[in-house]
């Protein structure tokens, strides 16, 4: 028999749709996808150089379970110096990002208390919390101010099982980030209420306008916040599985704990790479920058697109337009531009009731496909 655990976690809501595209591709189709969540970038040679020099000298064994002490105290370093985050090498736990997320879970939440999570946001969230029992509840972010905090909506949904809020800055879906008022209400509700805060910054050096804030920066909140990042979006590192949490040493101890009897540790040479990683700022930079001119190509491209209605992302490498066609829904929409137009994005649904009337297009991917893409999407008017 099936744990109910199990039962109760739900394939993805875009399983049907990748089929459907690899069928495609399989037959000879050309697809544009707009549907990728890393970068299309190679990991950088250096950092790869490196990892390889030191499975050379022979560290491929296991590592202590909380990580190489020296890539835990450049962390530690890269938060101080970059993010007013006070921490040490003991306040670091050297894990993969999505471990990292269900480990922030699994040390907080007891079985039938509440995390409330970002409506849209990433579609792994809600299913986390149902592997640790644990019941997941949306509030809303408020899409006519730039998807920043509705108070209101986020005050109504706390109880007395409310154990955390999770806040992903900047953000997937919607490619925005959340501003000093939004983190203000977070820190507010996090004091008043006496709630964890789960931060996701995964996609923090992907930013073209404005400055990602991380909320362990504010007075009184390192203790109770426990913070999530990686290597895979700025670093093209999405296979080696490597990322980190910062949050107070007692968490960080039991996370550990957790650790020990699952993963052991990270993969080592993953960890070296990590530790090149945070010397290699130019070739992030030089990401950067070309999604930059990405994102300006897909915006003005959609943009022009009848029955599409966007706003321009300030980060990461997705677009999260609203559209309103033939009374089609999102996954409806997404089915047709993949069955009529060759074109594979994600329907926001699956990102949250909210998400309902969007597509989430993902720039990264080439400038010639985002313009073949958007002579596609011309042709709606003739469907």
């Amino acid at each position: 028999m099936v744990s109910e655990v199990v039962k109760a976690v739900s394939p993805s809501a875009t399983i049907n749709l990748l089929n459907k595209e690899m069928e495609l591709k399989n037959k000879g189709e050309k697809i544009i996808s707009f549907s990728l969540g890393e970068p299309d970038f190679s990991t950088p040679k250096k950092i790869l150089d490196f990892a390889i020099q030191k499975m050379y000298e022979g560290k491929t064994h296991y590592t202590p379970s909380a990580g190489i002490m020296d890539l835990r105290q450049k962390i530690a370093q890269k938060y101080k110096n970059e993010n007013n985050v006070i921490a040490e090498a003991k306040n670091v736990l050297v894990t993969p990002t999505k471990f990292g997320i269900y480990l922030s879970y699994l040390t907080i939440l007891n079985p039938t208390e509440e995390i409330l999570i970002p409506d849209p946001g990433w579609v792994s969230y809600v299913e986390i919390a149902h592997l640790v029992g644990a019941r997941p509840v949306f509030y809303k972010l408020n899409e006519n101010n730039g998807f920043q905090i509705d108070e209101e909506d986020i005050k109504n949904k706390i109880n007395s099982k409310t154990r955390a809020i999770l806040i992903n800055s900047p953000s997937n879906p919607t490619g925005s980030i959340l501003n000093n008022e939004s983190l203000k209400i977070i820190r507010d509700l996090a004091i008043d209420k006496n709630l964890y805060i789960i931060s996701d910054e995964i996609y923090e050096k992907i930013v073209y306008e404005g400055k990602n804030i991380s909320i362990a920066s504010f007075d009184d909140l390192f203790e109770r916040t426990i913070t999530v990042n990686g290597f895979s979006k700025s670093h093209a590192m999405t296979g080696l599985r490597i990322g980190y949490v910062i949050a107070s040493e007692q968490i960080i101890k039991f996370m550990d704990n957790v650790q020990q009897h699952t993963l052991t540790c990270a993969a080592s040479f993953s960890q070296y790479a990590a530790l090149k990683a945070l010397d290699d700022e130019e070739d992030s930079r030089i990401m950067v920058e070309e999604f930059r001119k990405r994102r300006e190509l897909i915006y003005s491209g959609l943009s022009k697109i009848p029955y599409i209605y966007v706003k321009k992302p300030q980060a990461t490498f997705y677009i999260f337009p609203r559209f309103s066609y033939k009374g089609l829904n999102s996954m409806q929409m997404a089915n047709l531009l993949l069955e009529k137009l060759k074109i594979s994005t994600v329907p926001g649904i699956s990102f949250g009731p909210s998400g309902e009337n969007h597509l989430r297009f993902s720039f990264s991917t080439s400038q010639e496909n985002i313009i073949e893409g958007i002579k596609r999407l011309e042709m709606l008017n003739d469907l």
